[in-house]
């Protein structure tokens, strides 16, 4: 029987305070469990003067865009994807409905030790010294066994509309993914493809995984951090952003680059699968999240990737290929072990 993805990070057991948010409600001072350093790698941004290219799905050179932007930031904003503006301000408002709860409701649909799933900070959270300002809500398909811990009552709404949302995502991912492999010169027409890209079953009939975040107002946002710097595990990650600054990636020779919102669009990244099959043409996006003094940052993101059992290897088109190959189960576990030295590991 194959593994789903929220099995495949049972081997992975957190302690209760990487797990268990702040009390955001009654913090007015940053507590010195979260006070970062520049040695922590809160590093400081450069001026807004980079920005990671818009691209239109629809655009007659798409293949082109996205080919430059992979191959230049491993990030790109994506417009006129086909989402609906509705359907995305109503996956936000039942993230703001959830994270507003008192901590003692949330806690009822607390991530186990070992589990995926449920209300926790983020799992990499015990590679850091000190942790994060951050709370986030994980769903690896259906939702309604920890909705119904929130909301006895009155679940099926979330459940609708997180289900509806994914089903959304995964649809879109699918054709970014196919976007992506045109700009890696792999024929999408090829009946042959799901060897191509040496991992069967199809990319398709991937779970995925949705990360609702919050990031509340921080009292001292400069010795803080919202998300410690990481890359991506997956394929790709597709992020909303609510109108809050806070994202940012990193350049070598620049520094942290800000990812401001773009109206309507989804911000598109590179993860550690797509750096594989890509032979390091496309690199894995190393970013991390700040908070703000005054707004709270919402953000809600879609990993994307094939079925656990798949076996991920750098194209056949790549003579030399980088890395060895790897299943996605055993890279989750590399990951959970080795946070970004995960990938050194699976070098040639």
């Amino acid at each position: 029987m194959a593994t789903s993805l929220s099995e495949a990070y049972r081997d992975t057991t957190l302690q209760l305070k990487h797990i268990i948010p702040l009390d955001f409600d009654s913090i007015h001072d940053l507590p010195e469990s979260h006070v970062w350093t520049t040695k922590d790698n809160l590093l400081s941004e450069k001026p807004d003067v980079l920005s990671i290219p818009v691209i239109d799905l629809n655009a007659l050179n798409a293949t082109e865009l996205v080919r430059n932007a992979c191959q230049k930031w491993g990030m790109f904003h994506l417009i006129n994807h086909g989402i609906p503006l509705r359907l995305v301000e109503e996956v936000e408002e039942h993230a703001r409905r959830l994270f507003g709860l008192p901590l003692e409701r949330k806690l009822k649909a607390l991530r186990s030790p070992s589990g995926a799933t449920g209300y926790g900070v983020a799992r990499i959270s015990p590679f850091f010294s000190k942790l994060m300002w951050h709370e986030g809500f994980t769903i690896m398909g259906s939702a309604v066994d920890h909705a119904k811990e929130l909301w006895p009552d009155e679940y099926e709404e979330f459940c609708d509309t997180m289900d509806n949302y994914q089903k959304k995502m995964k649809s879109l991912a699918y054709k970014i993914l196919l976007l992506i492999l045109k700009a890696l010169e792999v024929d999408d027409k090829n009946q042959n493809q799901d060897q191509e890209i040496n991992c069967t079953p199809s990319f398709y009939q991937s779970e995925g995984a949705l990360q609702l975040n919050s990031y509340p107002c921080c009292p001292n946002p400069n010795r803080a951090v919202g998300l410690a710097p990481h890359t991506d595990s997956l394929l790709l990650t597709i992020l909303h952003q609510n109108d809050t600054n806070g994202l940012q990636i990193f350049q070598e020779g620049t520094g942290w680059v800000p990812v401001p919102p773009v109206s309507g669009a989804l911000v598109v990244n590179m993860g550690d699968l797509m750096h594989i099959i890509s032979n390091a043409h496309f690199p894995t996006v190393y970013h991390r999240v700040v908070p703000n003094e005054t707004r709270h940052r919402f953000s809600i993101a879609y990993f994307y990737g094939p079925p656990t059992d798949s076996i991920i290897a750098p194209l056949s088109k790549f003579q030399i290929p980088c890395f060895r190959p790897v299943t996605l189960k055993e890279y989750i576990s590399l990951k959970s072990k080795h946070l970004e030295k995960a990938l050194t590991l699976l070098r040639n």
